[in-house]
């Protein structure tokens, strides 16, 4: 389908809002309208989504969406609503019995339908599935094929086969980082066709200052933690790789500061993550103490400093989270706070969800009749999946052999980009091999704390704020928000 840059710009217009295309956005659409098969690396907060909200809307065909999260599928079919796409639906765990039939009994009446691949490997969602004509089939996390998810989601190495068993549709691979290995993976496992499908935008983001705050102890890591909050504008974000870590500092950083401080992580009930959320996206907390389940689709635009006290895993994991800083264009700051040791904790958190060879033979060796009634380990779980899936032991075992290799060589970039003395912005653009990148005089990077440009960039925090919300005391302004929904 052919179509002029003005053309497609009025479509977007009239259709959402939106007067010009942010960067990648346009020649996304117009690859995909040629039709052509594309990944599309474009940095978080550039409007991945609206790639495919608009080629659902021009084309006037249905649109699957496959996504990792129930939470940005979620937030994903709400902006479509409001957008005045009401045919959107989640097939998701949210969903009751009689809602979940209803939905599938009538899913040729919905536009755009997302899905987890757990899901649509159900065998009624599949068979019914494969039975609509689709426009446009989206991958959103696409890295999730080759980085952390095969870890506990197996089905996302078989996307391919569910793409080939509905005839391969006009497919659009989404994610906000991968390195050229990641993006050979992607087009690989979905058998994309087409030379150089990818369109890719600078991971760089300029408005995002840098840094590295190095310590001798953890104590001392606190110390500076506590200084930091002090003195930076908010709202602000503090990733954590230990839940009860988060929670202990929350309580700390309240206590301290005077700040409205929460915490965000999987023990958490779905209500009390809800309430977190909407109280940050509202502006009635200053700070989220927060583990890597916090930040995907997460759309709020002033977040003005992002602190990292634990060192995560892998380059592509920082940078997502970091992403989440100045979505509104304004300065904003990345710190990573680091001590001699920290990288143990990542080499433990692998040893905890790599399965080993041993435990992999052990899984395959049980009799098919034993019963797992009551076990609840993530290794074991990830192991069965694998089995039920038609993975043999010996490919599983290749499998997360070289996953763990995969994961100690992620570990000492991360290390390398903490002990160094480089730019770090350059050290980044190298590792996701970004041969145009540039560096901005103002907004860069330093490994000085003592020597941040907070007051220049605008970063220094100006007046005092009053004490949180609890849980309880929210709960009227919760039931406010469904009631608006």
């Amino acid at each position: 389908m052919v179509a002029t840059k003005d053309e497609l710009q009025h479509f977007l217009k009239h259709h959402f809002g939106y007067a010009t295309f942010k960067p990648g956005q346009l020649a996304v659409i117009q690859q995909l309208l040629t039709p052509k098969d594309t990944v599309a690396i474009m940095p978080t907060g550039n409007g991945k989504s609206l790639c495919y909200q608009f080629m659902g809307a021009y084309l006037k065909k249905k649109v699957l969406i496959i996504s990792p999260l129930l939470s940005l599928m979620q937030d994903q079919v709400e902006q479509l609503r409001l957008l005045g796409f009401k045919r959107s639906i989640a097939l998701t765990s949210a969903l009751t019995y009689w809602e979940r039939s209803f939905v599938i009994n009538h899913l040729e009446e919905y536009d755009f339908i997302f899905a987890s691949p757990e899901i649509l490997a159900t065998p009624q969602i599949k068979a019914t599935i494969q039975q609509m004509e689709w426009g446009l089939l989206v991958i959103d996390e696409a890295h999730c094929i080759s980085q952390w998810g095969p870890d506990f989601r197996p089905d996302y190495l078989q996307l391919g086969g569910l793409r080939s068993e509905l005839q391969d549709p006009l497919t659009l691979a989404l994610t906000a980082t991968a390195t050229p290995k990641v993006q050979r993976d992607i087009i690989a496992q979905l058998h994309l066709q087409g030379d150089d499908p990818v369109i890719r935008r600078p991971v760089n983001r300029k408005n995002i200052y840098l840094s590295v705050v190095r310590t001798s102890s953890q104590e001392e890591k606190k110390q500076e933690l506590f200084a930091l909050v002090r003195r930076l504008q908010g709202p602000g974000l503090i990733y954590f790789s230990s839940k009860k870590l988060a929670d202990q500092m929350q309580v700390q950083l309240q206590k301290e500061t005077n700040l409205r401080v929460a915490t965000y992580h999987a023990d958490l009930s779905k209500e009390d993550r809800f309430i977190i959320q909407q109280q940050f996206l509202h502006n009635k907390l200053d700070v989220i103490c927060a583990t890597s389940a916090f930040g995907m689709g997460i759309n709020k635009g002033n977040i003005r400093f992002v602190i990292h006290f634990h060192m995560p895993g892998d380059m592509e994991s920082y940078v997502q989270e970091i992403g989440r800083a100045g979505r509104d264009g304004q300065p904003s700051i990345a710190i990573l706070l680091y001590s001699q040791g920290d990288e143990m904790i990542q080499q433990q958190l692998t040893a905890a969800t790599v399965p080993t060879n041993n435990e992999i033979h052990f899984v395959y060796s049980l009799n098919e009749k034993t019963s797992f009634t009551g076990i609840d380990d993530d290794k074991f779980k990830v192991i069965k999946a694998f089995i039920e899936r038609g993975f043999s032991e010996e490919a599983t075992t290749r499998f997360f052999t070289t996953r763990f290799q995969d994961k100690e060589k992620a570990l000492q970039v991360m290390t390398t980009y903490a002990q160094g003395t480089t730019c770090l912005r350059r050290f980044i653009d190298t590792y996701f091999a970004e041969k145009d990148a540039h560096q901005h005089d103002e907004i860069c990077c330093n490994y000085d704390v003592t020597q941040l440009p907070l007051a220049r960039l605008g970063l220094l925090r100006t007046k005092s704020v009053t004490p949180s919300y609890t849980i309880q005391s929210y709960n009227a302004i919760l039931d406010k928000l469904f009631l608006n929904l």
